[in-house]
C-alpha cells in the first residue's frame, strides 16, 4: 500500500487522503456522454483505489451506474473508505441518453438519500453535499433544514455543498456547511482565495477539476483553459521527465487549504500514475508562487 499524505476534513475531524476519487468516470454511456464501463472495469478500479490506501470517495445520485458499483464492489469494504454523495438531483430517461434535471424539494432529497444508500449498500454516507443549487433554490427550499434533518436520522454525518461562484461566499457565511465542492486547477483559479475562506470557517474543501480534466489530446480538458498554459509558460517549470497533468495536480495539491481533490478514471494505470504523481506532494513554494504570478499575468487569477 502507498502512504498518501491524509488531511483533516475541516470540523468533520474526518482524515482522509489528498488524493480522493472521484466516481463519476464509472457513470456509464447514458450520463453526460460518459464512456461504456464494464462491470469488471468497475470493480477493477474501485478496488484498486481502496487497495492503494485512497480513503475519500466522491459520488452523486445523478453519476449513472456509479452508486450501484460502489455498493456492488465495495461495499464490504465499507470502513476503508469516507463517501461522500449529492442530492437534489433526478434521472429521467430520454430515449438514447438521460437528463438529470435537478428538483430541489424535501421530498426529493429525501428520496435521493434513500435510494443512494440502497444502491451503495450502506446505512450512511459520511458526508451529503448540496448538488450546486442557487441560493434561491436553497433558501425556497429549505434545503439546509432538509439536509439537517437527514443528518439527525443518522443517514448522513455531515452536510455540505457543490458550489461556484457567485453562490458560493454567501454558503460560506451560513457557516453550517461542514465541507465545500469547489473546481480549482492552475487552469481555473477563479475560486483559489474562496478555498481559503472556507477552510477558514472551518470547513473542509474538495477539490474538483484538481488536472484541469487532462491535457487535450490526452484527457477531456478544454483547448481554450488549457492556453493559458502555453501563455504563462509553465513548460519552462516543469522537473525533468514531468508531465503538464503531473504539473497541474501537484498544483492543486500546493493550495494550503486543499483537504482532498477527487481524480476520476477508470484506467488503473492512471489511477497509479496519479498516485506517484501525489506521493511527491505539493510543489516547491518558490515554483507554486512562480506558476501563480505567471498565470496572472496571462489573465488566469482569483475572481473573488
Amino acid at each position: 500500500m502507498t502512504t498518501l499524505q491524509t488531511s483533516t476534513l475541516g470540523r468533520t475531524g474526518l482524515e482522509v487522503t489528498r488524493l480522493g476519487f472521484g466516481a463519476m468516470e464509472i457513470r456509464g454511456p447514458r450520463i453526460w456522454g460518459g464512456r461504456p464501463v464494464a462491470d469488471g472495469e468497475a470493480d477493477r478500479i474501485l478496488n484498486a483505489v481502496l487497495d492503494a490506501g485512497i480513503n475519500f470517495i466522491d459520488t452523486s445520485y445523478d453519476y449513472g451506474l456509479s452508486e450501484e458499483y460502489i455498493g456492488r464492489f465495495i461495499s464490504k469494504r465499507r470502513s476503508e473508505y469516507v463517501l461522500a454523495t449529492k442530492c437534489g438531483c433526478t434521472v429521467v430517461n430520454a430515449g438514447d441518453h438521460d437528463d438529470t434535471p435537478h428538483v430541489w424539494t424535501r421530498d426529493n432529497l429525501l428520496r435521493n438519500i434513500d435510494v443512494s444508500l440502497s444502491r451503495m449498500k450502506t446505512d450512511y454516507v459520511d458526508l451529503l453535499q448540496l448538488h450546486n443549487p442557487t441560493l434561491d433554490q436553497t433558501e425556497e427550499g429549505s434545503l439546509i433544514d432538509v439536509l439537517k434533518e437527514i443528518q439527525a436520522s443518522g443517514k448522513a454525518r455531515w452536510i455540505g455543498i457543490s458550489s461556484t461562484l457567485p453562490h458560493l461566499p454567501a454558503y460560506i457565511d451560513t457557516g453550517v456547511f461542514d465541507s465545500f465542492q469547489i473546481p480549482y486547477s492552475a487552469l481555473e483559479r477563479d475560486h483559489e482565495n474562496l478555498i481559503a475562506k472556507a477552510a477558514q470557517a472551518g470547513a473542509g474543501t474538495i477539490i474538483r477539476g484538481g488536472v484541469g480534466r487532462g491535457e487535450p489530446g490526452h484527457g477531456l480538458g478544454n483547448q481554450d483553459r488549457w492556453a493559458f498554459w502555453e501563455q504563462a509558460k509553465l513548460d519552462e517549470l516543469l522537473d525533468e521527465g514531468e508531465s503538464r497533468t503531473g504539473f497541474i495536480l501537484r498544483f492543486t495539491l500546493s493550495h494550503p487549504q486543499l483537504t482532498t481533490t477527487i481524480v476520476g478514471t477508470k484506467n488503473p494505470e492512471h489511477l497509479a500514475e496519479n498516485i506517484r504523481i501525489a506521493e511527491r506532494g505539493p510543489l516547491a513554494a518558490d515554483v507554486y508562487e512562480e506558476a501563480k504570478r505567471r498565470l496572472s499575468a496571462a489573465g488566469q487569477q482569483p475572481k473573488a
